[in-house]
């Protein structure tokens, strides 16, 4: 069986939970991470030398750095599934999204959930975190102009970027006392993807 390393409040753990759930693939999870501890262990860092959170283990092999772990999941298991189809200008289109989330999206969004969910209000920079809400505000006005006459992120299907972006997603709609532009196309596309089984079950949980 599978095993899953890392805390299930995690963003990029989530991601790899939901894949599993679209791919009814059976798993072991084990916490690992923040309060949990553990990926800075000798046996973790054996695995996983960046000691970062997830690192999956089938059979013999080992993988880190969640994105790649998506992918392999939805080609070693879901051949058959839409996830990430094979035609190479379908996939390169998926991934372009894949590696947005972590090269631009991930580093705006992250100090606004830190600051927000894991600070205590008397020690934020306000200033900063205003400035950083903007920030990340404008990059899902770009999605949002992108979903404009779209169903999904890409093509016709549901693929690893709708499950990549909506678990981000699920964190800017989230926070609490964050004023956000319209977006409306953003949020139609949001509102189709919080009725997934595996978003309600690994995502839409409490920010913590």
């Amino acid at each position: 069986m599978i095993t899953i390393w890392g805390r299930a409040n995690s963003v990029n753990v989530q991601k790899v939970l939901w894949v599993c759930d679209e791919l009814v693939l059976p798993y072991n999870r084990i916490d690992a991470g923040l309060q949990f501890g553990r990926n800075d262990e000798p046996d973790y860092l054996a695995m996983n030398p960046t000691g970062k959170i997830p690192t999956l283990v089938d059979g013999d092999y080992v993988l880190w750095e969640s994105n790649s772990i998506l992918r392999y999941l939805a080609m070693q298991y879901g051949a058959s599934s839409l996830l990430y189809p094979t035609e190479p200008k379908a996939r390169a289109s998926i991934d372009r999204w894949l590696d947005w989330s972590l090269s631009t999206l991930q580093p705006a969004e992250r100090p606004v959930f830190w600051t927000i969910v894991r600070t205590p209000e008397a020690e934020r920079d306000n200033a900063k975190l205003a400035a950083d809400i903007d920030n990340v505000a404008k990059l899902w006005k770009l999605l949002d102009v992108h979903l404009q006459g779209r169903f999904h992120i890409e093509g016709d299907h549901f693929t690893l970027a709708d499950i990549v972006l909506g678990a981000y997603a699920k964190r800017w709609f989230g926070l609490p006392g964050v004023e956000r532009p319209s977006t409306p196309n953003l949020e139609r596309w949001y509102q189709r993807l919080s009725t997934r089984p595996g978003f309600k079950k690994y995502v839409d949980l409490d920010l913590t």
